[in-house]
């Protein structure tokens, strides 16, 4: 889910959406106008398939607030307790704290000005409206354009109900539709207008009709039609007659189909939101459809507009119409066969989780992140159903401790730190998936900075590990406890630690992100204990293992350090490249805190170069950017003394108010301004001495000489 002008929007029943192609609705886009312009929570109401979402899409594209327009796609999630982390994806936001979603959000949006479209709510509404009571009460800038088939019932909400088209506008549509197929009609012929009026004009209901256009004549198709209007107006008895006439559609198209065609209908629905050919072919594969005529049937369905194509970044991928996919669903319970393949869907996703962390020590990284981002609702799908199903708690396990370079790499901690809390509180017969769920649980609360259930986690793993003689949960335990001594600046248990661990993986054969992030991390130490020539050596190891492997995520934390080793020796130049391009790497992952500590040194080398102004607008900046990390870095004395340090030299420099309002100036950057300002082009101004050697934690009054000592802080890590 992106930012977006309406252009990649998509119509009730998510039918894509060409601006240049919207058919009809200039009343109703016009009412709808206005309602936004006089209320900040306006609804579109209207029975599924009518074209809410297009309509919307369309009145968003012509909004223009300051911050732009945001969907949230709520469709494809059924887990109430998920809505919120659906609404800070589609807003992009990284949260590294132990914020709830809620407050993130609230964080985010305060001092902004755009709107929110809320697309596929109902069956969500007890949820989401008082989302949108808190979001719209608390946040002045924010309008919310609510889809779907109901009201909100909120104060001030303004109901805009959506008909379905009038007949000149569906036969219209219908020709349109039929054109795109190569299939000329009349929009004044009798069969055309008559089956319009069947289908009571609704835009959904016109899509499958014309679906059947390049086999069957606008007269056989009201026959077929016809003969089954009555069997298939189903429902309850009390039901609209536009639902039943939708319901009647889909039932006549799905008649229409043939037997092989049903099937694939049926199993696809087991799909949340997107899916590619692989995965359809072996989820809905074999026992009456073998895998390799999968394509066939689904080019079938895609003609009838059962099934929508779509090309993403991650490719050609599919996806059902939501009350198209509802209908499936109910023919695949009727089956018999709902069970298996769910099972058969979660196996695709395990399989997939597998193979991406696999990948992700590769050199496609960017393409595995990219995966896990398209796939993530299928895969909270698998995790729900592992979570829930008494014999799959061990998979469950399995799979939230697999995605650890998700929510560790690519900005997911809450949701991360969800998935895995319900997996480790139930008990599984797999010691080993249990202890992984563990050893990740701690790795994502030390990132939130979140310290004493961290520790509790790691503990907990390292004592069952030991107890179940499980080489790889000690090793793992055994690094993040030292990750944990790290952020809390207890530098010689930190080396301890990560020493050992280190010679843990040498010993069962470990080499992956993880373990190279833990000499990363032992280099740290011993960059904060003066040894720079020691965590030089250890990070241009990492680099070039990094290097022979494809790996960036693990090599910019590396880069990192070797910047703090450059600037410590007063190699600016070089200390601004290899920042610049760990910001980069960082950046492009989502990953918060790799990219804030990389802007925060950048600002103390931009200070030693002699341009304080900037240097306190990149602290601002980096200010704007930490209460969405956790404790600015980390509370932790070591990491704080280069930013005391800028701070001093801007301060002394500019003198106190210009430097408060550079840093003011800075924090109201975005975080990609914020990003482009840091790696934008520079000119090397009067450089200013800089120390020698690695710069020691300098509370107020103690002798910058001499390494100080810290109380025990809540932290996150260096690590990403």
């Amino acid at each position: 889910m992106r930012a977006s002008h309406g252009g990649d929007a998509t119509a009730d029943g998510n039918l894509p959406l060409e601006p240049d192609r919207f058919v009809g609705r200039s009343a109703e886009l016009t009412e709808l106008a206005r309602a936004l312009d006089a209320s900040r929570l306006v609804t579109v109401t209207g029975p599924g398939g009518v074209g809410k979402s297009r309509l919307a899409a369309r009145a968003a594209a012509r909004a223009a607030p300051p911050d732009g327009v945001w969907r949230v796609e709520l469709a494809p999630v059924r887990d109430p307790e998920l809505v919120d982390f659906a609404v800070v994806e589609a807003l992009g936001l990284t949260d590294h704290t132990t914020r709830l979603p809620r407050e993130a959000l609230l964080a985010h949006l305060a001092g902004r000005q755009l709107l929110l479209v809320l697309d596929g709510f109902e069956h969500l509404v007890e949820v989401c409206a008082p989302l949108v009571a808190e979001l719209v009460g608390r946040v002045p800038g924010l309008r919310v354009l609510a889809v779907g088939r109901r009201p909100l019932e909120l104060a001030g909400e303004r109901v805009v109900a959506l008909a379905p088209l009038g007949e000149g506008e569906a036969t219209e549509l219908l020709a349109e539709r039929a054109a795109q197929q190569g299939v000329v009609l009349g929009e004044e012929d009798a069969d055309v207008r008559e089956l319009c009026r069947r289908l009571d004009g609704i835009p959904l209901a016109v899509e499958l009709a014309a679906g059947r256009l390049r086999a069957l004549s606008p007269g056989e198709l009201l026959a077929r039609f016809d003969d089954r209007f009555r069997l298939l107006a189903g429902g309850r008895r009390d039901a609209l007659p536009r639902h039943q006439t939708l319901r009647t559609a889909i039932g006549w198209s799905h008649e229409l189909c043939t037997p092989e065609e049903r099937l694939l209908w049926a199993r696809l629905s087991v799909f949340a939101g997107r899916f590619d050919l692989e995965a359809a072919e072996y989820v809905c594969g074999g026992e009456g459809l073998p895998s390799d005529g999968v394509l066939d049937v689904l080019s079938e369905l895609l003609a009838q507009s059962v099934v929508v194509r779509e090309l993403t970044a991650t490719g050609v991928r599919y996806r059902m119409l939501d009350t198209i996919r509802a209908y499936g669903a109910d023919w695949l319970e009727a089956t018999g066969d709902a069970a298996r393949l769910r099972r058969r869907h979660r196996d695709w996703y395990l399989g997939l989780a597998t193979w991406c962390e696999l990948d992700w020590f590769s050199p496609r990284q960017g393409e595995v992140a990219a995966r896990v981002e398209a796939e993530l609702p299928n895969l909270r799908g698998a995790l729900e159903y592992c979570l829930t199903e008494p014999d799959e708690t061990h998979l469950g396990q399995y799979l939230a401790g697999s995605l650890w370079f998700y929510w560790a790499g690519c900005g997911r901690l809450s949701e991360g730190r969800h998935w895995l809390e319900q997996a480790v509180q139930l008990d599984s017969d797999n010691d080993q998936s249990r202890l992984k769920a563990l050893w990740v649980l701690g790795y994502v609360a030390i990132l939130q900075g979140d310290t004493v259930p961290a520790l509790a986690a790691l503990q907990e793993c390292r004592e069952e590990a030991d107890q179940a003689a499980n080489p790889t949960a000690v090793a793992y335990a055994e690094h993040r406890t030292g990750c944990l001594a790290l952020v809390t600046d207890d530098m010689p248990r930190a080396e301890t630690l990560l020493r050992s661990a280190l010679d843990r993986y040498q010993q069962i054969g470990e080499l992956n992100s993880n373990v190279l992030m833990g000499q990363v991390e032992l280099a740290m130490a011993r960059a904060f204990q003066g040894d720079l020539a020691d965590a030089v050596k250890l990070c241009e190891d990492v680099r070039r293992v990094c290097e022979d492997h494809g790996e960036r995520w693990t090599r910019s934390y590396a880069l990192y350090v070797l910047a703090y080793v450059a600037w410590s020796e007063g190699r600016l130049p070089l200390a601004r490249d290899l920042l610049a391009d760990c910001l980069g790497s960082a950046h492009g992952f989502r990953d918060l805190l790799g990219s804030v500590l990389a802007v925060e040194l950048l600002a103390l080398v931009t200070a030693a170069e002699g341009d304080a102004a900037e240097a306190a607008l990149l602290q601002g900046a980096a200010g704007g950017m930490w209460p969405s990390v956790g404790l600015p870095l980390f509370g932790s004395a070591y990491y704080n003394a280069p930013h005391e340090l800028c701070e001093a030299m801007a301060r002394e420099r500019l003198g106190d108010g210009p430097y408060e309002e550079r840093v003011r100036e800075g924090a109201r950057l975005g975080r990609e301004a914020a990003v482009a300002r840091a790696l934008g082009p520079r000119q090397a101004l009067d450089a200013v001495p800089v120390p020698r050697g690695p710069v020691r934690p300098a509370p107020m009054g103690v002798d910058m000489r001499k390494p100080a000592a810290s109380p025990t802080r809540k932290g996150g890590e260096t690590a990403g």
